[in-house]
């Protein structure tokens, strides 16, 4: 791989990875703050529904982690070391929310 390729291949790799870890912790506070404001019925209780919200939440939360990520794209291009700094951290808060909305709401 030259030069030309191999920095962008790198941010390609960041954006993705910033992605698909924000992603991740969107979609545990996206289910914490529907459990909390919307209250879903008993699945025993319902027949039928018309939408399944897990999938409109996958959909929603990979919406917004592929704009994160084309931020991170971007960013990655001046400031590389800050965008790997940036997603260590966004990383373990990845992992807490999603354990927390794991054990809270499942």
């Amino acid at each position: 791989m030259n030069d030309a390729q191999s920095p962008r291949s790198m941010r390609l790799g960041l954006g993705l990875m910033a992605a698909c870890v924000s992603a991740v912790a969107l979609y545990g506070v996206l289910r914490l703050v529907q459990k909390w404001l919307f209250p879903e019925p008993s699945p025993a209780a319902v027949i039928w529904s018309a939408h399944a919200g897990y999938f409109w939440r996958c959909w929603t939360v990979v919406y917004a982690g592929a704009m994160l990520g084309f931020l991170a794209y971007g960013a990655a291009k001046r400031h590389p070391e800050r965008v790997v700094e940036a997603l260590l951290h966004s990383l373990t808060a990845a992992v807490v929310v999603i354990v927390l909305q794991g054990v809270l709401v499942p």
